[in-house]
Protein backbone atom coordinates (compact mmCIF):
# COMPACT_ATOMS: atom_id res chain seq x y z
CA UNK A 1 0.00 0.00 0.00
CA UNK A 2 1.38 3.28 -0.65
CA UNK A 3 1.19 6.79 1.32
CA UNK A 4 -0.65 9.62 -0.47
CA UNK A 5 1.10 12.47 -2.40
CA UNK A 6 1.76 15.46 -0.32
CA UNK A 7 3.18 17.77 -3.06
CA UNK A 8 2.13 19.28 -6.62
CA UNK A 9 2.58 21.66 -9.32
CA UNK A 10 1.35 25.30 -8.98
CA UNK A 11 -1.37 24.71 -11.88
CA UNK A 12 -2.35 21.57 -9.99
CA UNK A 13 -2.91 23.15 -7.10
CA UNK A 14 -4.95 26.41 -8.42
CA UNK A 15 -7.14 23.51 -10.18
CA UNK A 16 -7.72 21.51 -7.36
CA UNK A 17 -8.41 24.44 -5.62
CA UNK A 18 -11.37 25.35 -8.46
CA UNK A 19 -12.38 21.49 -7.89
CA UNK A 20 -12.99 22.59 -4.11
CA UNK A 21 -10.28 19.96 -3.07
CA UNK A 22 -7.90 21.82 -1.17
CA UNK A 23 -7.63 21.43 2.62
CA UNK A 24 -10.15 23.36 4.81
CA UNK A 25 -8.60 25.27 7.51
CA UNK A 26 -11.10 26.61 9.58
CA UNK A 27 -11.26 25.86 13.04
CA UNK A 28 -12.51 22.70 14.47
CA UNK A 29 -15.21 22.84 16.88
CA UNK A 30 -14.65 21.01 20.15
CA UNK A 31 -13.57 16.94 19.73
CA UNK A 32 -11.43 18.00 16.46
CA UNK A 33 -14.82 17.62 13.83
CA UNK A 34 -16.86 20.52 12.57
CA UNK A 35 -20.66 20.33 12.85
CA UNK A 36 -22.37 18.64 10.38
CA UNK A 37 -24.25 21.39 8.85
CA UNK A 38 -21.28 23.41 9.35
CA UNK A 39 -19.74 21.13 6.48
CA UNK A 40 -22.37 21.01 4.37
CA UNK A 41 -22.83 25.30 4.66
CA UNK A 42 -18.59 25.41 4.04
CA UNK A 43 -19.49 23.01 0.99
CA UNK A 44 -21.74 25.02 -0.29
CA UNK A 45 -19.58 27.93 0.20
CA UNK A 46 -16.49 26.54 -1.80
CA UNK A 47 -18.78 24.98 -4.49
CA UNK A 48 -19.72 28.38 -5.34
CA UNK A 49 -16.40 29.92 -4.78
CA UNK A 50 -14.74 27.13 -6.95
CA UNK A 51 -17.51 27.45 -10.01
CA UNK A 52 -16.71 31.60 -9.77
CA UNK A 53 -13.25 31.82 -9.64
CA UNK A 54 -13.37 29.30 -12.85
CA UNK A 55 -15.05 31.85 -15.29
CA UNK A 56 -13.33 34.76 -13.71
CA UNK A 57 -9.65 33.32 -14.00
CA UNK A 58 -10.49 32.10 -17.45
CA UNK A 59 -12.76 34.75 -18.76
CA UNK A 60 -15.71 32.60 -19.39
CA UNK A 61 -19.33 34.09 -20.10
CA UNK A 62 -21.23 33.97 -16.28
CA UNK A 63 -24.04 31.98 -18.82
CA UNK A 64 -26.45 29.19 -17.79
CA UNK A 65 -24.43 27.01 -19.72
CA UNK A 66 -21.24 27.29 -18.62
CA UNK A 67 -22.54 27.24 -15.49
CA UNK A 68 -24.11 23.70 -16.06
CA UNK A 69 -20.73 22.97 -16.91
CA UNK A 70 -18.72 23.89 -14.07
CA UNK A 71 -21.39 22.88 -11.46
CA UNK A 72 -21.46 19.02 -12.84
CA UNK A 73 -17.07 19.59 -12.77
CA UNK A 74 -17.03 21.03 -9.49
CA UNK A 75 -19.80 18.82 -7.79
CA UNK A 76 -18.64 15.65 -8.33
CA UNK A 77 -21.36 14.52 -10.25
CA UNK A 78 -19.14 14.03 -12.93
CA UNK A 79 -15.35 13.33 -12.34
CA UNK A 80 -14.74 12.79 -15.82
CA UNK A 81 -15.41 16.35 -16.91
CA UNK A 82 -13.54 17.79 -13.67
CA UNK A 83 -10.41 15.64 -15.28
CA UNK A 84 -10.74 17.04 -18.57
CA UNK A 85 -11.36 21.12 -17.34
CA UNK A 86 -7.71 20.09 -15.07
CA UNK A 87 -6.43 18.54 -17.88
CA UNK A 88 -7.46 21.18 -20.66
CA UNK A 89 -6.12 23.81 -18.08
CA UNK A 90 -2.48 22.25 -17.62
CA UNK A 91 -2.53 22.33 -21.47
CA UNK A 92 -0.76 24.93 -23.70
CA UNK A 93 -3.94 26.11 -25.54
CA UNK A 94 -5.60 26.20 -21.99
CA UNK A 95 -9.39 26.74 -20.92
CA UNK A 96 -11.70 29.22 -23.09
CA UNK A 97 -15.11 30.08 -24.12
CA UNK A 98 -14.55 27.65 -27.85
CA UNK A 99 -13.16 24.69 -26.15
CA UNK A 100 -15.82 24.66 -23.51
CA UNK A 101 -18.66 25.14 -25.85
CA UNK A 102 -17.49 21.88 -27.41
CA UNK A 103 -17.27 19.95 -24.70
CA UNK A 104 -20.74 21.39 -23.55
CA UNK A 105 -22.16 19.87 -26.58
CA UNK A 106 -20.60 16.55 -25.58
CA UNK A 107 -21.61 16.10 -21.79
CA UNK A 108 -24.69 18.53 -21.97
CA UNK A 109 -27.92 16.39 -23.40
CA UNK A 110 -28.11 12.78 -20.84
CA UNK A 111 -31.56 12.65 -20.20
CA UNK A 112 -32.69 13.60 -16.51
CA UNK A 113 -32.88 10.67 -14.27
CA UNK A 114 -35.71 12.22 -11.75
CA UNK A 115 -37.17 12.72 -15.41
CA UNK A 116 -36.83 9.22 -16.27
CA UNK A 117 -37.82 7.85 -12.81
CA UNK A 118 -41.55 10.03 -12.96
CA UNK A 119 -42.00 8.68 -16.75
CA UNK A 120 -41.79 5.09 -15.70
CA UNK A 121 -43.25 5.69 -12.38
CA UNK A 122 -46.52 6.89 -14.89
CA UNK A 123 -45.83 4.37 -17.19
CA UNK A 124 -46.45 1.37 -14.37
CA UNK A 125 -49.25 3.39 -12.98
CA UNK A 126 -51.39 3.20 -16.03
CA UNK A 127 -50.68 -0.06 -16.77
CA UNK A 128 -52.15 -1.18 -13.35
CA UNK A 129 -54.94 1.00 -14.22
CA UNK A 130 -55.78 -0.91 -17.75
CA UNK A 131 -55.06 -3.84 -16.61
CA UNK A 132 -57.78 -3.59 -13.77
CA UNK A 133 -59.95 -1.96 -15.75
CA UNK A 134 -59.79 -4.45 -18.76
CA UNK A 135 -60.15 -7.57 -15.71
CA UNK A 136 -63.29 -6.12 -14.56
CA UNK A 137 -64.89 -5.29 -18.07
CA UNK A 138 -64.28 -8.65 -19.18
CA UNK A 139 -65.22 -10.12 -15.82
CA UNK A 140 -68.57 -8.48 -16.56
CA UNK A 141 -68.99 -9.30 -20.76
CA UNK A 142 -68.11 -12.79 -19.59
CA UNK A 143 -71.54 -12.94 -17.09
CA UNK A 144 -73.47 -11.19 -19.07
CA UNK A 145 -72.56 -13.35 -21.67
CA UNK A 146 -73.24 -16.40 -19.61
CA UNK A 147 -76.86 -15.25 -18.09
CA UNK A 148 -78.09 -13.75 -21.95
CA UNK A 149 -76.99 -17.59 -23.49
CA UNK A 150 -79.13 -19.13 -20.66
CA UNK A 151 -82.09 -16.81 -21.60
CA UNK A 152 -81.94 -17.95 -25.52
CA UNK A 153 -81.78 -21.59 -24.69
CA UNK A 154 -84.95 -21.01 -22.36
CA UNK A 155 -86.37 -19.07 -25.19
CA UNK A 156 -86.25 -21.67 -27.97
CA UNK A 157 -87.49 -23.96 -25.89
CA UNK A 158 -90.64 -22.08 -25.53
CA UNK A 159 -92.47 -23.49 -28.92
CA UNK A 160 -95.63 -21.94 -28.43
CA UNK A 161 -94.27 -18.20 -27.64
CA UNK A 162 -94.75 -16.91 -31.68
CA UNK A 163 -93.38 -14.62 -33.91
CA UNK A 164 -92.10 -12.19 -31.65
CA UNK A 165 -90.32 -14.69 -29.23
CA UNK A 166 -88.56 -15.89 -32.18
CA UNK A 167 -87.21 -12.48 -33.35
CA UNK A 168 -86.38 -11.94 -29.58
CA UNK A 169 -83.79 -15.26 -29.33
CA UNK A 170 -82.53 -14.22 -32.65
CA UNK A 171 -81.81 -10.52 -31.17
CA UNK A 172 -80.83 -12.55 -27.95
CA UNK A 173 -77.81 -14.29 -30.57
CA UNK A 174 -76.94 -11.37 -32.16
CA UNK A 175 -76.32 -9.75 -29.10
CA UNK A 176 -74.83 -12.90 -27.57
CA UNK A 177 -72.09 -13.28 -30.52
CA UNK A 178 -71.09 -9.40 -29.56
CA UNK A 179 -70.44 -10.06 -26.06
CA UNK A 180 -68.31 -12.45 -26.53
CA UNK A 181 -65.67 -11.00 -29.40
CA UNK A 182 -65.27 -7.88 -26.35
CA UNK A 183 -64.82 -10.41 -24.12
CA UNK A 184 -62.26 -12.06 -27.04
CA UNK A 185 -61.02 -8.26 -27.74
CA UNK A 186 -60.34 -7.25 -23.90
CA UNK A 187 -58.56 -10.53 -23.25
CA UNK A 188 -56.20 -9.52 -25.94
CA UNK A 189 -55.87 -6.17 -24.61
CA UNK A 190 -54.64 -7.88 -21.28
CA UNK A 191 -52.11 -9.99 -22.85
CA UNK A 192 -50.75 -6.75 -24.34
CA UNK A 193 -51.14 -5.04 -21.60
CA UNK A 194 -49.30 -8.06 -19.64
CA UNK A 195 -46.72 -8.01 -22.29
CA UNK A 196 -46.14 -4.08 -22.07
CA UNK A 197 -45.52 -4.64 -18.52
CA UNK A 198 -42.86 -7.33 -19.21
CA UNK A 199 -41.47 -4.93 -22.19
CA UNK A 200 -40.87 -2.13 -19.70
CA UNK A 201 -39.42 -4.01 -16.81
CA UNK A 202 -36.60 -5.43 -19.02
CA UNK A 203 -35.98 -1.63 -20.11
CA UNK A 204 -35.64 -0.53 -16.54
CA UNK A 205 -33.11 -3.72 -16.20
CA UNK A 206 -31.42 -2.72 -19.37
CA UNK A 207 -31.11 0.85 -18.31
CA UNK A 208 -29.05 -0.17 -15.15
CA UNK A 209 -27.02 -2.35 -16.60
CA UNK A 210 -23.84 -1.63 -18.67
CA UNK A 211 -23.75 -3.33 -22.21
CA UNK A 212 -20.29 -3.94 -22.36
CA UNK A 213 -19.26 -5.58 -19.15
CA UNK A 214 -22.81 -6.57 -17.59
CA UNK A 215 -21.94 -4.22 -14.38
CA UNK A 216 -24.48 -1.96 -13.01
CA UNK A 217 -24.17 0.74 -14.44
CA UNK A 218 -24.03 4.78 -12.65
CA UNK A 219 -27.05 5.07 -12.25
CA UNK A 220 -28.05 1.84 -10.87
CA UNK A 221 -24.39 2.73 -8.42
CA UNK A 222 -26.31 5.94 -7.13
CA UNK A 223 -29.16 4.45 -6.34
CA UNK A 224 -27.55 1.52 -4.30
CA UNK A 225 -25.00 4.39 -2.93
CA UNK A 226 -28.56 6.01 -1.66
CA UNK A 227 -29.96 3.20 -0.28
CA UNK A 228 -26.82 1.83 1.74
CA UNK A 229 -26.42 5.21 3.10
CA UNK A 230 -29.48 5.78 4.78
CA UNK A 231 -28.85 2.13 5.81
CA UNK A 232 -25.55 2.38 7.28
CA UNK A 233 -26.16 5.77 9.39
CA UNK A 234 -29.46 4.23 11.27
CA UNK A 235 -27.15 1.63 12.52
CA UNK A 236 -23.91 3.21 12.71
CA UNK A 237 -21.71 1.26 10.05
CA UNK A 238 -18.79 2.61 8.01
CA UNK A 239 -19.01 2.77 4.34
CA UNK A 240 -16.22 3.55 1.75
CA UNK A 241 -16.62 4.26 -1.51
CA UNK A 242 -13.88 4.06 -4.40
CA UNK A 243 -13.17 5.32 -8.12
CA UNK A 244 -11.14 3.11 -10.21
CA UNK A 245 -9.30 4.01 -13.37
CA UNK A 246 -7.27 2.30 -15.78
CA UNK A 247 -4.07 3.27 -16.69
CA UNK A 248 -2.68 4.54 -19.49
CA UNK A 249 -5.83 3.00 -21.50
CA UNK A 250 -5.10 5.18 -24.51
CA UNK A 251 -2.23 3.63 -25.13
CA UNK A 252 -4.01 0.02 -25.32
CA UNK A 253 -6.52 1.60 -28.02
CA UNK A 254 -3.85 2.92 -30.06
CA UNK A 255 -1.60 -0.01 -30.20
CA UNK A 256 -4.49 -2.55 -30.29
CA UNK A 257 -7.67 -1.53 -31.39
CA UNK A 258 -10.86 -0.05 -29.88
CA UNK A 259 -12.18 -3.61 -29.55
CA UNK A 260 -9.05 -5.19 -27.62
CA UNK A 261 -9.54 -1.98 -25.45
CA UNK A 262 -13.32 -3.54 -24.93
CA UNK A 263 -11.55 -6.72 -23.44
CA UNK A 264 -8.99 -4.98 -21.42
CA UNK A 265 -12.35 -3.39 -19.78
CA UNK A 266 -13.82 -6.66 -19.24
CA UNK A 267 -11.18 -8.02 -17.83
CA UNK A 268 -10.57 -5.60 -15.34
CA UNK A 269 -14.62 -5.68 -14.74
CA UNK A 270 -13.99 -9.16 -13.91
CA UNK A 271 -10.92 -8.40 -11.83
CA UNK A 272 -13.07 -6.10 -9.67
CA UNK A 273 -16.45 -8.33 -9.79
CA UNK A 274 -14.60 -11.17 -7.79
CA UNK A 275 -14.31 -8.79 -4.37
CA UNK A 276 -17.69 -7.76 -4.72
CA UNK A 277 -20.76 -9.35 -2.85
CA UNK A 278 -23.88 -8.11 -0.97
CA UNK A 279 -21.50 -5.51 1.07
CA UNK A 280 -18.96 -4.67 -1.83
CA UNK A 281 -20.63 -3.05 -5.06
CA UNK A 282 -18.56 -2.63 -8.54
CA UNK A 283 -20.17 -0.93 -11.40
CA UNK A 284 -18.87 0.78 -14.79
CA UNK A 285 -19.42 4.48 -14.09
CA UNK A 286 -18.19 5.06 -17.71
CA UNK A 287 -15.31 4.44 -20.14
CA UNK A 288 -12.19 2.90 -18.57
CA UNK A 289 -13.41 4.00 -14.66
CA UNK A 290 -15.15 2.09 -11.87
CA UNK A 291 -16.27 2.77 -8.75
CA UNK A 292 -17.04 0.84 -5.83
CA UNK A 293 -19.34 1.40 -2.43
CA UNK A 294 -17.89 -1.00 0.59
CA UNK A 295 -20.27 -1.51 3.25
CA UNK A 296 -19.16 -2.35 6.68
CA UNK A 297 -15.46 -1.17 6.19
CA UNK A 298 -13.64 1.50 6.50
CA UNK A 299 -11.49 3.39 3.95
CA UNK A 300 -7.79 1.58 5.30
CA UNK A 301 -9.85 -1.69 5.12
CA UNK A 302 -11.90 -0.76 1.67
CA UNK A 303 -8.32 0.51 0.24
CA UNK A 304 -6.99 -2.71 0.97
CA UNK A 305 -9.23 -5.28 -0.68
CA UNK A 306 -9.03 -3.02 -3.60
CA UNK A 307 -5.09 -2.99 -3.57
CA UNK A 308 -5.48 -6.91 -3.30
CA UNK A 309 -7.17 -7.02 -6.76
CA UNK A 310 -4.85 -4.23 -7.81
CA UNK A 311 -1.69 -6.63 -7.33
CA UNK A 312 -3.21 -9.47 -8.59
CA UNK A 313 -4.24 -7.62 -11.61
CA UNK A 314 -0.88 -6.21 -12.53
CA UNK A 315 1.21 -9.41 -11.70
CA UNK A 316 -0.82 -11.17 -14.79
CA UNK A 317 0.09 -10.70 -18.51
CA UNK A 318 -2.59 -10.57 -20.64
CA UNK A 319 -2.59 -11.00 -24.34
CA UNK A 320 -4.45 -10.22 -27.04
CA UNK A 321 -6.34 -13.54 -28.45
CA UNK A 322 -6.85 -12.37 -32.17
CA UNK A 323 -3.29 -11.23 -32.83
CA UNK A 324 -1.34 -13.17 -29.86
CA UNK A 325 0.17 -9.98 -29.03
CA UNK A 326 0.94 -9.35 -25.49
CA UNK A 327 -0.86 -6.01 -23.93
CA UNK A 328 1.93 -6.16 -21.35
CA UNK A 329 1.06 -4.85 -17.81
CA UNK A 330 -2.27 -3.79 -17.58
CA UNK A 331 -2.94 -1.41 -13.89
CA UNK A 332 -5.43 0.83 -12.55
CA UNK A 333 -5.34 3.19 -9.91
CA UNK A 334 -7.68 4.05 -7.54
CA UNK A 335 -9.03 6.74 -4.79
CA UNK A 336 -11.27 5.80 -2.09
CA UNK A 337 -13.12 8.13 0.75
CA UNK A 338 -15.14 7.56 3.94
CA UNK A 339 -18.54 8.66 3.05
CA UNK A 340 -19.25 9.86 6.53
CA UNK A 341 -16.16 11.72 6.52
CA UNK A 342 -18.22 14.60 4.31
CA UNK A 343 -21.28 15.93 4.32
CA UNK A 344 -23.13 14.40 2.03
CA UNK A 345 -22.72 11.20 -0.47
CA UNK A 346 -21.56 13.68 -3.61
CA UNK A 347 -18.90 15.28 -1.82
CA UNK A 348 -17.77 11.84 -0.61
CA UNK A 349 -17.56 10.50 -4.31
CA UNK A 350 -15.64 13.99 -5.56
CA UNK A 351 -12.75 13.13 -2.64
CA UNK A 352 -12.30 9.49 -3.56
CA UNK A 353 -11.92 11.01 -7.67
CA UNK A 354 -9.26 13.81 -6.07
CA UNK A 355 -7.76 10.59 -4.40
CA UNK A 356 -7.69 8.80 -7.53
CA UNK A 357 -6.32 11.69 -9.41
CA UNK A 358 -3.09 11.83 -7.05
CA UNK A 359 -2.45 8.17 -7.33
CA UNK A 360 -2.38 8.89 -11.56
CA UNK A 361 0.11 12.02 -10.10
CA UNK A 362 1.93 9.82 -7.88
CA UNK A 363 3.19 7.36 -10.29
CA UNK A 364 -0.17 5.35 -11.33
CA UNK A 365 -0.66 1.48 -10.06
CA UNK A 366 -1.37 2.42 -6.56
CA UNK A 367 -4.49 3.38 -4.29
CA UNK A 368 -4.69 6.45 -2.17
CA UNK A 369 -6.85 7.17 0.48
CA UNK A 370 -8.41 10.84 1.32
CA UNK A 371 -8.69 12.35 4.25
CA UNK A 372 -11.37 14.51 5.42
CA UNK A 373 -9.51 16.93 7.17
Amino acid sequence: MTTKATQSNEPVGRFLGWLGLRQSRGAPSEGGHAPPFDLVRQARYELAASITSFLVDNDLDVSPANLLLAHSAFSGRNPRLARQVIAQAQSAAGINQNWLDELGEQDIGLPDRADLDRLMTRLETNLESFHANTKEARTVTSDYGTELEQHVIDLEQLQKTGRIVSNLADLAKVMLDRTRKAEDDMRKSEDEAKALRRSLERAKRDAEVDYLTGLPNRRAFENLLDRHHKEARAVCEPLSVAFCDIDEFKKVNDIHGHDAGDRVIKAIADTLARISNDHCHVARHGGEEFVMLFRGLTPSQAAEKLDDAREALADRRLINRKTDEPFGQITFSGGVADVFGYGDTRAALKAADAALYEAKAGGRNRIEIADPA
